[in-house]
């Protein structure tokens, strides 16, 4: 069985050694996805974990679709925010990207990342069927 592996320019896929998402078989596995602009290393949106959130979301269709899945094969998302007063804003944003789809979610609080201005982070899963 094969692996693909998809990266992006974000900085922090080189400086610490991983993929944006990664397919074995019918699985893909999408890493901690943050709202990094690649061309210039900035956190978009520092003070709206709903913005952050679309564009986590936009990034993470964008890395399943690479590796050959869509939406409907998106099975679960894990979400990880810094402030429990984000998770409106979060799930808000996960309703309406991926309501239809209903994937299984968990949502944790009181987190810290690698910058201050990242509120939200999220990892998916999909499997290609």
């Amino acid at each position: 069985m094969s692996t693909q592996r998809h990266k992006t320019s974000n900085p922090y896929e080189d400086k610490f050694g991983y993929s944006r998402a990664v397919r074995k078989g019918p699985f893909i596995f999408v890493s901690g996805t943050t709202s990094i602009d690649t061309s210039s290393g900035e956190v978009l949106y520092p003070e709206s974990a709903y913005e952050q959130s679309l564009k986590i979301f936009s990034e993470i269709m964008l890395a399943v679709e690479a590796l050959g899945g869509s939406k409907g094969d998106l099975v679960r998302v894990r979400m990880f925010v810094a402030e429990e007063t984000d998770s409106e804003g979060v799930g808000r944003a996960l309703k309406e990207v991926f309501g239809e789809v209903a994937p299984a979610a968990t949502m944790v609080f009181g987190l810290g990342f690698v910058s201050p201005d990242m509120r939200v982070e999220v990892e998916a899963d999909a499997v290609v069927l």
